[in-house]
């Protein structure tokens, strides 16, 4: 079995741990560092993927891989009754919860502290789950899949938007330049963890997309299970029913 891609090389913890250390060391400049690497396009993205959650109806929202919290807040446009977001940052749930505080959102999102692949919930407890950019750091891609099917209601639907790697010229070309060494560079110099911005582009390479991770979709059990490219393949919105 292929060794997973970890943040710290010489780190003898498994990946969870290594990822849970590596957000809480660069929480303070997570989304500053966010919308400077991504010219702010992320932000159409999460929105992109939001809306394709809009003819669900979803009354019960799970963001998993939370982070500070954007993907929650965005989803509130969806005029839920409840969102729970969950991460294994305690750091970048920490900036989260005074986000959601300073927008008066705090009697409609929770944050709180939990494992993606082992979610302590109910069989059947949401109408939608959100994964923003978290799938890839799994520590087991297929348990935390499973795990996710198993906290749907009948019928449910998951949202996940994660990187991709693009193919066409010359795209292909320019992002595997910037991932490489403009990502790292820009990283270090405003967080102060070289590994953290160099594993980005690792694990995005390691990642499964595509057809690939449709076949993991599918293969937990969901159905009508389909992808869409945003930004000529750079990243992909993944939709699947329960």
């Amino acid at each position: 079995m292929t060794k997973p891609v970890t943040p710290y090389k010489d780190s003898n913890s498994g990946k969870k741990e290594q990822v849970a250390t590596m957000f809480n060391n660069i929480a303070p400049k997570y989304d500053f560092l966010n919308q400077l690497l991504s010219l702010g396009i992320h932000k159409g993205w999460r929105k992109k993927a939001i809306r394709m959650l809009k003819s669900e109806k979803p009354e019960t929202i799970l963001d998993i891989a939370t982070g500070t919290g954007d993907f929650a807040i965005e989803a509130v446009k969806l005029n839920p009754k409840k969102i729970v977001g969950v991460d294994i940052s305690e750091g970048m749930l920490k900036i989260g919860v005074e986000k959601i505080k300073k927008l008066d959102l705090d009697n409609l999102i929770t944050l709180q502290e939990g494992d993606s692949e082992n979610l302590k919930f109910p069989d059947n407890s949401f109408d939608a789950v959100t994964v923003g950019f978290g799938v890839r750091n799994f520590e087991n891609l297929d348990k935390g899949i499973a795990d996710i099917y198993r906290v749907l209601n009948k019928n449910g639907t998951l949202i996940v938007l994660e990187f991709s790697k693009p193919r066409a010229f010359p795209i292909k070309q320019l992002y595997n330049f910037y991932s490489r060494f403009v990502t790292p560079t820009i990283g270090t110099l405003f967080s102060k963890d070289k590994s953290a911005y160099s594993y980005l582009p690792e694990s995005v390479n390691a990642f499964p997309d595509g057809e690939d991770f449709l076949n993991v979709l599918r293969k937990a059990g969901f159905k009508g299970v389909r992808d869409t490219k945003v930004a000529f393949g750079i990243a992909s919105i993944y939709f699947a029913k329960k």
